[in-house]
């Protein structure tokens, strides 16, 4: 027999010793490499740091991000050195307040500011893209805004890359809102990254743009479907995450009951995500 095949066959022997023995010198590195990464994900459309109280209370929303215990967190209606509150750079501050890294997408100039959707990762960022969508100028008869995506890829501990996105569809021109969605499942049609989106998509779940997202993904609502606005006594359901991708499991999903921080509710949703 050659001594090539004599190296292969005593190789081939020794590799199950081999791996019982790594595995006793480091099972929690083995351990962790095999399970899945959980991701807890937030949606918080935050009404400019505006509760129901009229009060701008940004450690008070901070608090209420904190106490979920996100992941990834996708804010709606944040204010950039606007007047209204105060010149406060309200997406640096949520950072800060919960120890989360911070993206900004801004979609429109707004008193001497900007204002816009924001992105905080517990994870550091590959990639940041801000993606304008279609929308319906305003007219003097009615104030509309500019909307847009915010789109970020994370690195997770187990080294698996994630998309995440943070949008805002038209509050009062319904074919706005059915454009948005349809932009939307055009623009991060790449299915090579596992993807979660979220965002007040201001359309109930039996509503065109709704039924227009779930072509392309999997909304994770919670079974009865609770509604998220306004806080207090709310009513409608407009608040949503959506997710893509073989490697992507949901556990659990709920609405937060908050009624005081923000106009609207936050919603929460968890994942495993597998290598």
């Amino acid at each position: 027999m050659k001594v090539k095949q004599l190296m292969l066959m005593t190789i081939r022997n020794w590799a199950p010793v081999i791996t019982l023995l790594i595995s006793m010198a480091f099972p929690t590195a083995i351990a962790q490499a095999d399970e899945p990464q959980v991701l807890r994900v937030l949606c918080y459309n935050i009404h400019y740091g505006q509760g129901m109280d009229q009060v701008y209370d940004i450690p008070r929303l901070a608090k209420v991000i904190e106490k979920a215990k996100p992941d990834l967190v996708a804010l709606q209606e944040v204010d950039v050195g606007v007047k209204r509150s105060g010149r406060l750079h309200e997406a640096r501050l949520v950072a800060d307040l919960t120890g989360l890294k911070v993206r900004f997408g801004p979609t429109q100039h707004y008193e001497g500011g900007l204002f816009g959707n924001a992105v905080l990762s517990r994870f550091p960022y590959e990639d940041v893209h801000i993606q304008p969508l279609p929308y319906t100028e305003s007219t003097p008869e009615r104030t509309t805004y500019p909307r847009a995506a915010i789109s970020v890829i994370v690195r997770l501990p187990n080294n698996t890359q994630v998309r995440f996105i943070s949008t805002h569809f038209q509050h009062n021109v319904p074919e706005d809102r059915v454009n948005e969605a349809k932009a939307i499942n055009q623009f991060f049609d790449d299915r090579a990254i596992p993807t979660i989106l979220a965002g007040d998509m201001n359309a109930k779940p039996d509503e065109e743009p709704i039924q227009i997202l779930q072509q392309e993904w999997t909304n994770a609502i919670d079974e009865q479907k609770l509604p998220t606005a306004p806080s207090q006594n709310p009513r409608s359901r407009i608040d949503y995450i959506f997710y893509r991708g073989a490697s992507l499991k949901m556990i659990s999903s709920e609405v937060i009951d908050e009624s005081m921080a923000s106009d609207h509710r936050p919603v929460l949703a968890v994942f495993e995500i597998s290598r």
